[in-house]
């Protein structure tokens, strides 16, 4: 391919990238509806500069985030970066303002993987599985969403990427300069998410191809050359962990407590009530459901699916040939395996691998799936040979070619396309807020579920409201309590998914926990969606995916609720009859 054409497709995907992930970066109208983005956004608030070092090494600094779910890089970045552009918009650097900041970063690091999965790509494989492989990406539905969050797992997709990119530079040439690279873009890796640790196993691998291809040099020093390389990789790997995420070393305690909850979260997922989704999860199936249905759609999901088995298998058979591809197969299926055994299943928890599907299906298109397609364009060209508008050369093999290349590549894009109008809606949780202060009388009292977000997202003082404990153990007095609750209710007001989802399948009690089983729980949610229960439902709003065109929507509720409930959940209104 031209270089110079090959630089235009380029930009041009990044171009279609970037205007998927920003646009509507203000979904949700200032609202700041995604809790761990609010959860951060409360962290960095409150940080202050410290005065002195003495300050600054207390674990009592006001510079101590006292946060330690995610890695403190992130929260560093924005603080540094919402004071820097408050210059020009004070209210950036507030509460108010801070999250766009945030979603912009996200912005500028997901369309920041697009091109560097281009040029690791091109590195591995050649140009076109980069151009194909970075357009997949670009459109690929669960990156673009996150994008729109200022979470980590986007900066943290980032970096273990580029933690694969420069391991295949190393492979190429150990230098020490090579080493400190890769040593400083996995320290901030791990103060992205320390949960990044599983990344050391391409570096095992790394060494291991290293030793092997290089059987001759282990009587001379280069083994030592190895070690030596090694040590100050981890060395400056530690260095800028610590540095990024100081209070890691100061506030040790605290650090590792979370760290703790955080990981017996994943392995259980009894310990908080919005995990309670994960009991039942089927490990795997759970995961590629959730990947090949929503977070990839069909029916690209089905190419980068046979693309994973087609690059696994020919890595593992032409080792040799393609060692240099080995890390990057054996951290996608190690990383893979060991979040689908995890009791919770977050579909963000899987966001580092999408450029990795991405990459997958770039080389299956090139290498297999394009090469039959040109088959077959051959075949009907042959046999349109004699027609009279051939021969005219209203239609060549060229011209089928690159119309049903386009065909596909639009087909891919359909998912896509879909989803984005989401964003072209009002959000739900504002529509549904429009509408109660519209029709719901002042003075009313409006039952919410607790553990999820509250509505009215405005307007709420004219109300009063109840919060109705469902998530408590399924006692007598639970019960009694929320009857008298609801004697006093008007109107109840069910936000997302988010309980009646999870709680109306936990019901078998001899499998369960006591503390956790929902059979009165169930009940209520049967009763209420029936009418029995004396509410009756008087509004509801949806924001679902739509297919352009036709304006059939794709009901994704279904999807882990992780998916739906941030950015387009579905909301019910009952009112007492």
């Amino acid at each position: 391919m031209n270089f110079l054409k090959s630089n235009y497709i380029l930009i041009l995907i990044i171009a279609v990238g970037a205007f998927f992930r920003f646009f509507n970066l203000n979904w949700d109208g200032n609202c700041c509806m995604h809790p761990d983005e609010r959860a951060i956004i409360m962290t960095v608030e409150k940080l202050e500069y410290p005065k002195n070092i003495s300050e600054f090494l207390s674990k009592k600094s006001s510079f101590n985030p006292n946060f330690f779910a995610y890695g403190t890089f992130p929260i560093y970045l924005l603080k540094i970066v919402s004071d820097s552009v408050s210059v020009f918009n004070e209210t950036l650097s507030q509460y108010s303002g801070m999250y766009l900041v945030g979603r912009f970063i996200n912005v500028i690091f997901s369309t920041a993987t697009i091109l560097l999965t281009f040029l690791y790509v091109k590195r591995l494989f050649s140009i076109n599985v980069a151009l194909v492989s970075s357009f997949f990406l670009a459109i690929f539905v669960f990156p673009i969403q996150n994008a729109h969050f200022f979470t980590v797992d986007t900066i943290l997709t980032f970096f273990i990427l580029f933690n694969l990119f420069l391991l295949d530079i190393y492979l190429k040439k150990q230098t020490l300069t090579n080493a400190i690279f890769l040593g400083i873009v996995f320290g901030l890796t791990l103060a992205t998410k320390i949960s990044a640790l599983p990344v050391l196993i391409i570096f095992l691998v790394g060494i291991i191809i290293l030793i092997t291809k290089n059987k001759r040099k282990l009587k001379t020093n280069y083994p030592f050359k190895l070690l030596l390389q090694s040590l100050i990789f981890f060395f400056t790997a530690g260095f800028v962990f610590v540095f990024t995420q100081p209070y890691s070393l100061i506030d040790y305690k605290n650090f590792f407590g979370q760290i703790v909850l955080q990981a017996k979260m994943s392995s259980d997922p009894f310990i908080f009530p919005y995990t309670l989704q994960y009991v039942g999860k089927i490990p795997i199936f759970y995961e590629v459901k959730n990947i090949a249905l929503w977070g990839i759609g069909l029916p690209l999901s089905i190419v980068s699916i046979i693309g994973t088995v087609y690059v696994s298998f020919k890595t593992i058979i032409d080792y040799k040939k393609l060692y240099r591809v080995l890390p990057l197969v054996t951290f996608f299926w190690f990383y893979f395996l060991l979040n689908s055994s995890y009791a919770v299943g977050l579909m963000r928890y899987l966001l580092p691998l999408y450029p990795i599907l991405a990459i997958f299906a770039g080389v299956f298109c090139i290498n297999l799936l394009f090469p039959f397609f040109n088959k077959i364009f051959d075949s009907i060209s042959s046999s349109l040979r004699f027609a009279r508008w051939r021969r005219s050369n209203l239609l060549t093999s060229s011209a089928i070619q690159k119309s049903l290349l386009i065909l596909f590549l639009l087909l891919t894009s359909i998912w896509t396309i879909s989803f984005m109008t989401i964003y072209t809606k009002p959000n739900a949780r504002i529509a549904s807020s429009d509408w109660i202060n519209a029709n719901i009388p002042s003075g009313s009292t409006i039952a919410n579920e607790h553990w999820d977000d509250g509505l009215p997202v405005y307007g709420g003082e004219k109300y009063n409201f109840i919060s109705l404990p469902l998530y408590e153990t399924d006692t007598k007095e639970k019960w009694d309590g929320i009857n008298a609750q609801l004697e006093k209710t008007d109107f109840i007001v069910i936000a997302s998914n988010r309980l009646y989802a999870p709680l109306q399948r936990l019901t078998n009690c001899s499998n369960l926990p006591k503390e956790k089983c929902y059979p009165r729980t169930a009940d209520y949610y049967k009763k209420i969606f029936s009418g029995e229960l004396g509410f009756e439902k008087v509004a509801e709003f949806t924001s679902f995916p739509t297919i352009p065109f036709t304006n059939i929507e794709i009901n994704d509720q279904s999807a882990d609720e992780s998916f739906t409930v941030y950015d387009h959940p579905k909301i019910m209104i009952f009112k007492k009859q």
